[in-house]
């Protein structure tokens, strides 16, 4: 998911006769990877600036070693460029030697991706509206929002 400095602030709540703002100008941009189990155990790739088949890669290569248990893991994907490009097939085989396995979701079923749910709720609720006042700030809210999955910020599917 990608966050910047252009809010995603729907609608907010305020007394009656009194005005909120909240700053919008362009800036960077903070993506990032993340990995979601149905248990609740997350892992976060933040890449400032643009995303492709490299970063996603490396963003892999992190993961691996992480999850640690040596049970199977499928990492479900949607069908974007970077993630069906030929730098990442390549790599399958040494994924799969490391107990992960790329799974592709149907086209335009984002539903079906668990972590969409997560950054949903990041955008829409997650992050205080100060973080909102630079990059920096941007980047600090948002790191502090994927510290607490897991622990601060649970998430239960049923």
């Amino acid at each position: 998911s990608g966050f910047c400095t252009v809010p995603s602030v729907p609608y907010a709540w305020q007394p009656v006769g009194t005005v909120s703002e909240v700053p919008a100008f362009p800036s960077r941009r903070l993506n990032v990877l993340g990995f979601l189990s149905r248990e609740g155990r997350a892992f976060f790739h933040p890449v400032e600036g643009r995303v492709g088949s490299e970063a996603i890669a490396d963003a892999l290569d992190r993961f691996a070693p992480w999850r640690g248990n040596g049970r199977p893991c499928v990492v479900v994907l949607d069908h974007a460029p970077w993630h069906t490009s030929r730098a990442i097939r390549a790599r399958l085989d040494g994924w799969a030697a490391q107990g992960i396995v790329l799974h592709y979701l149907p086209t335009y079923s984002p539903e079906l991706n668990l972590i969409e749910g997560l950054w949903r709720k990041i955008t829409y609720d997650g992050l205080p509206l100060t973080g909102y006042e630079s990059f920096a700030s941007l980047k600090k809210a948002v790191l502090a929002v994927l510290d607490g999955v897991g622990s601060e910020y649970q998430i239960t599917f049923s």
